[in-house]
């Protein structure tokens, strides 16, 4: 006796599903493992069918995209995105809603994935500058992208493939022979779903969403450094105050003083006005004296770092500890020269936690001071074994922000999104150009384009895209459904009547089982496995197939209640630090108001 394909498919599901909450493995290996089980089994028909998932256009693009965010974040064109789209930190809904009415918005007229790509490095950063909790909002960040794309034809590809399984329909009801939907017909039912489900993120994250933080400990960290940042002439901080221009909660580190032309403004008020060539003295943890160095406009308050030889960008951030031997020791950093001796430019000095008043040139070293250098990449292999030093090493993640080139940046990002919404060309098309153009024209290096892209969230679309097409080759969905549907009819006739009597309850039944398969499968093979079944119901019935349909598209577009049904809840899993109960208790509740909202509402819109 043979093994039954769809039979083993459904435990590999569940025992991943099981894996998935349960276990602290990285999600990423957990849907590999399911995946290489069902090839093992022999489910897939052949072994390209099983990776087909990693050759998936929507895969790619997410690839691509993470390119052309990292050009944004090396230009520092993401920063003013961050500050105009978040502000300053307040109550978690209010947060929340500054980020998911625009995410929804462009989410309605661009595919949900380049959406929730481009968004994703912004909310992190964000997050971790200002200590919230990054859990509360990459979900609802992805949600926000799902529940937009409910509201145009073109907001999601899954309306779009129900729309041409309706054209190339020949059923009347159906506006087969070439007439589909129209541009915003769909957002009768959408916009109210999306309103209704915003309404409910922002009302319920406090209590059903964890608080997942990787918050600074200053405790296991102790160097907390002095560093001088100067205002620019040409900053666009000039005539912000320290608390609009972001300067006020960076987490580990605070404004002490600010030098204005030899004038001292001590206890510096979150509304004093910066002026150019303002000298800023901050106290704080190494973290943030590299958002320092990302902030456009502020410049290390040292020429030292403006005479080093090869532009800022090709530069590193080191840690130095001075020794006793160091020739420089109980002499200033001018006046050692300490720029020319070691070709490096001191930006900021730690000395036990004691608070150092000079300015950095003028401070007099002595041995144990900790010293973040800007140098040459060639400076740690030096200094390494060097006996001025105690210790040398790298600061991670941190190259000097190419701010000139940060216009650039923000005009390929622009011009890619306007083909995109005017389908002039495809979103991989328009990514691939747009990463192509960033590494031409210097806003990003081929290291940097290489290590951009987060091979865990990549190998967990594929593989989840591979168990959804298990599901599918297997017919295991099919048994779902029909399952479900059988215990639907079975209710009824408890009470003496039979479903199919009743339309609004058969499209209940259809909407609900769209549902349940779209977290299992993809969204689009939910929907092409449910047009038929939704067609056939309505034959039963007796009436229009139009708000079967209908329902089915607006459904399986509304993957909300596990991370394996859509990309975009794929993508924010491991940055999210989320379980797999976290979708299921959040975005679950989330897909019963959808679904009500659906079944209420289409009829309405569509009559049978």
């Amino acid at each position: 006796m043979g093994i039954d394909p769809a039979s083993c498919t459904l435990l590999v599901v569940a025992g991943v599903i099981v894996s998935l909450a349960v276990l602290k493995t990285s999600p990423d290996l957990i849907l590999l493992g399911g995946l290489v089980l069902l090839m093992v089994l022999g489910v897939f028909p052949e072994t390209s069918v099983a990776l087909s998932g990693f050759a998936n256009e929507g895969l790619l693009t997410v690839a691509v995209l993470f390119v052309v965010a990292e050009g944004m974040k090396q230009t520092g064109g993401l920063g003013v995105l961050g500050r105009s789209l978040l502000g300053q930190p307040g109550s978690l809904p209010m947060v929340q809603a500054r980020l998911l009415l625009p995410v929804s918005f462009a989410s309605a007229f661009l595919n949900n994935t380049p959406v929730v790509a481009m968004a994703m490095p912004v909310v992190s950063d964000w997050a971790r500058k200002h200590q919230v909790a990054v859990s509360r909002l990459l979900l609802p960040l992805s949600y926000a992208a799902i529940l937009g794309g409910l509201c145009t034809l073109v907001g999601t590809s899954t309306t779009l493939i129900v729309n041409g399984l309706m054209i190339e329909s020949d059923r009347v009801d159906l506006r087969g022979a070439g007439n589909g939907l129209g541009m915003f017909e769909i957002a009768w039912v959408g916009v109210p779903v999306a309103l209704v489900g915003l309404l409910y993120i922002v009302l319920v994250s406090k209590w059903w969403l964890p608080d997942r933080r990787p918050a600074i400990d200053t405790a296991s960290n102790p160097r907390e450094y002095t560093v001088e940042m100067l205002v620019t002439p040409d900053s666009p901080l000039v005539g912000k105050s320290i608390e609009s221009a972001g300067l006020r909660h960076l987490p580990g580190m605070y404004l002490v003083e600010i030098d204005r032309s030899g004038r001292v403004l001590p206890a510096v008020a979150s509304g004093e006005i910066l002026e150019a060539d303002d000298r800023l003295v901050f106290v704080g943890v190494v973290e943030s004296v590299v958002d320092l160095q990302k902030i456009s406009g502020l410049e290390p308050a040292t020429d030292q770092v403006f005479q080093l030889d090869g532009p800022r960008s090709q530069r590193r951030l080191v840690e130095a500890v001075v020794s006793e031997s160091c020739p420089l020791v109980h002499r200033t950093i001018r006046g050692g020269r300490f720029r020319s001796r070691y070709a490096a430019a001191v930006i900021a000095v730690a000395r036990h936690g004691e608070r150092i008043d000079s300015k950095i040139g003028d401070i007099r070293l002595r041995p144990g001071d900790t010293l973040l250098l800007e140098a040459h990449p060639s400076f740690l292999e030096r200094q390494r074994n060097s006996r001025d030093f105690y210790l040398v090493s790298a600061v991670d993640d941190f190259t000097p922000p190419r701010h000139h080139l940060a216009w650039m940046a923000r005009a390929v990002m622009l011009a890619m999104v306007v083909v995109v919404a005017f389908e002039w060309t495809g979103m991989l098309e328009a990514a691939l150009v747009a990463s192509f153009v960033m590494l031409v024209t210097g806003c990003l290096r081929g290291s940097e384009a290489r290590g951009a892209i987060d091979g865990s969230v990549v190998l967990a679309i594929g593989a989840g895209l591979g168990i959804g097409e298990a599901m599918r080759v297997s017919h295991a969905a099919q048994r779902v459904a029909t399952v479900l549907f059988e215990m639907g009819d079975t209710l009824f006739s408890v009470a003496g009547e039979t479903i199919v009597a009743h339309p609004q309850a058969m499209l209940a039944v259809v909407a609900g089982l769209t549902m349940v398969l779209t977290n299992v499968i993809t969204a689009k093979a939910a929907a092409v496995l449910m047009f038929p079944i939704a067609t056939a119901t309505a034959d039963v019935v007796q009436v229009s197939g139009l708000p079967f349909v209908l329902a089915v598209a607006l459904a399986a577009a509304s993957s909300l209640a596990s991370p394996i049904g859509y990309q975009t809840n794929l993508m924010v899993y491991g940055p999210g630090g989320y379980r797999f109960l976290d979708y299921l208790r959040f975005g679950g509740l989330l897909s019963l108001v959808v679904w009500i909202v659906i079944v209420m509402l289409v009829p309405w819109a569509w009559p049978f």
